[in-house]
């Protein structure tokens, strides 16, 4: 059956080239990943707008979960990046850029799209448990979104983020706490599910879909993002391991400064001595060792734990 897809509908195997060539771009290029998978949806989905069969190749069928269809399981991670029309697209890919810009440049790109993938992947799940053999077609980011606010939620409760606010049936545009968002939506979700269930009235929205991917987020970043700050002050982060050891990170703001030549390096460089949050320090500073250049030579620096060096000349410095 697998070969028999590749040799009718190579336009699929094209679609999926393209979820996977816009992440390893954006890992080679320091792109964000939330910019790479925004990219890739818009593509595919002006693919699926030419070629529509797409959206039957790529999108997930409950009924893929029995035996004899295993070898359809790669629909769990292409579904995600399929989307039934310009509203559907428009209105997930809007939430996803308030909501991943900001949590992606606090945990870094790695437990983002690890984070992103697998709630995407358990809310596909969710909706597929309670719809057992069906033939209906799920698609779009929902669930991998929801997983993300989840994550968000549970990372930094307390953070504000400018992002749509649904009211009824308008949506308005606030800075809220991530916290009250991710309630908010969960609600939502939860009172239209039970609406659904008792009324036998059904949507085309995959209600469970979303609660999956929102409490799978939850679970994965309790499970990756374990390290607790307990206080930042002058440079000094005391936070616990996963193992709960207390440990301590210092940094040498005074070797930083020596490299901070231009304006965009001297305002990262202020973001990373009032950031006080370790992730976001983290990501910070991360930002800043790719920016910076060799003062000697110009060329690129590296980093080995503590150590900046550059490879082109002798200099070397700690911070």
């Amino acid at each position: 059956m697998g070969l028999e897809f590749i040799l009718i509908y190579p336009v699929s195997i094209l679609a999926v080239c393209i979820m996977i060539g816009t992440l390893v771009a954006a890992y080679y290029k320091k792109w964000m990943m939330t910019y790479a998978l925004v990219i890739s949806n818009v593509i595919v989905f002006v693919i699926t707008i030419i070629f529509p069969i797409v959206i039957y190749d790529l999108g997930f069928k409950p009924a893929y979960l029995s035996i004899e269809n295993i070898p359809q399981l790669y629909t769990l991670f292409t579904s995600m990046f399929i989307h039934g029309g310009f509203l559907h697209l428009f209105g997930n890919m809007f939430i996803f850029l308030f909501v991943g810009m900001a949590f992606e440049q606090r945990i870094g790109w790695k437990n983002f799209l690890i984070i992103y993938i697998l709630a995407g992947v358990c809310g596909t799940l969710a909706h597929a448990l309670v719809n057992l053999g069906s033939e209906t077609v799920l698609i779009g980011a929902s669930g991998a979104i929801f997983g993300i606010m989840g994550a968000f939620a549970y990372s930094y409760p307390r953070d504000e983020v400018v992002m749509p606010v649904p009211l009824g049936i308008i949506m308005i545009i606030r800075r809220i706490k991530v916290i009250y968002a991710v309630l908010l939506f969960a609600v939502m979700e939860t009172v239209i599910t039970w609406w659904e269930s008792q009324t036998g009235i059904l949507s085309n929205t995959a209600h469970f879909a979303h609660l999956g991917g929102l409490i799978s987020g939850f679970i994965l970043a309790a499970v990756l993002l374990r390290g607790e700050k307990t206080h930042t002050k002058e440079g000094k982060t005391l936070y616990y391991d996963s193992l709960g050891i207390q440990k301590e990170r210092k940094i040498d703001f005074t070797a930083l400064k020596k490299l901070a030549n231009t304006p965009e390096l001297k305002d990262i460089l202020k973001k990373i001595e009032n950031e006080t949050i370790p992730h976001a320090r983290a990501i910070w500073l991360e930002h800043f060792l790719e920016k910076a250049k060799c003062p000697k030579c110009g060329n690129p620096l590296h980093q080995l734990d503590k150590k900046i060096f550059c490879q082109s000349c002798d200099f070397k410095t700690n911070y």
